[in-house]
């Protein structure tokens, strides 16, 4: 989101094809029981060559049920919880074909919690080279660098030491309206 928020006109990405065990489908969030990683279940219309756009969303497991349980037992106690929960419930009780579509919704609905306004634009094309490439610097793979994220409070601290690089909600929940300032900060 601090990327996102630094450019001037960002673009997604969505004809390249999908790369499995990304953030494109999962986010991470901090539990009682430590971190934990939800998932959007997917499926590839198309096999391995599958683009991005065209990425359905496994109408079978119900993941909005589980994700909406999860935040709400992880996030409940956090100071900002019941000022930004509802900004999630379009995401929770909407009907989503395509990954690109939730994560529109996804992304409008964490843009009206930190009172930003971007318009949010899809490439038409696959882009091979651009000024600012950052289709492969975000994974779960990638060990992060955590001197990037200062300290925050968060719901679980006294049980946990400080975990940088969870879900956006994870800031917006703890920090609420410093949340944007805050990610003006890093990077």
């Amino acid at each position: 989101m601090a990327r996102f928020l630094k450019e001037d006109a960002p673009v997604i990405e969505i004809w390249e094809t999908y790369h499995k065990q990304t953030y494109r489908n999962r986010c991470r969030v901090m539990t009682a029981n430590g971190v934990e990683s939800l998932s959007v279940p997917v499926v590839k219309v198309n096999g391995n060559h599958t683009m991005t756009k065209d990425i359905a969303i496994s109408p079978i497991e119900p993941w909005q049920h589980i994700h909406s349980r999860c935040l709400e037992s992880a996030y409940k106690a956090s100071p900002y919880f019941d000022h930004y929960y509802d900004y999630l419930m379009p995401i929770f009780e909407g009907s989503f074909e395509r990954l690109t579509e939730l994560n529109d919704a996804a992304l409008t609905a964490v843009m009206k919690m930190l009172k930003v306004k971007k318009e949010i634009v899809h490439t038409t094309d696959y882009v091979h080279e651009v000024d600012c490439d950052l289709r492969e610097a975000f994974s779960p793979k990638k060990q992060v660098d955590v001197r990037l994220f200062p300290a925050y409070y968060q719901v679980f601290s006294e049980k946990y030491h400080f975990m940088p690089d969870l879900s956006i909600l994870d800031l917006v929940f703890n920090e609420g309206p410093e949340a944007t300032s805050y990610l003006k900060r890093i990077l």
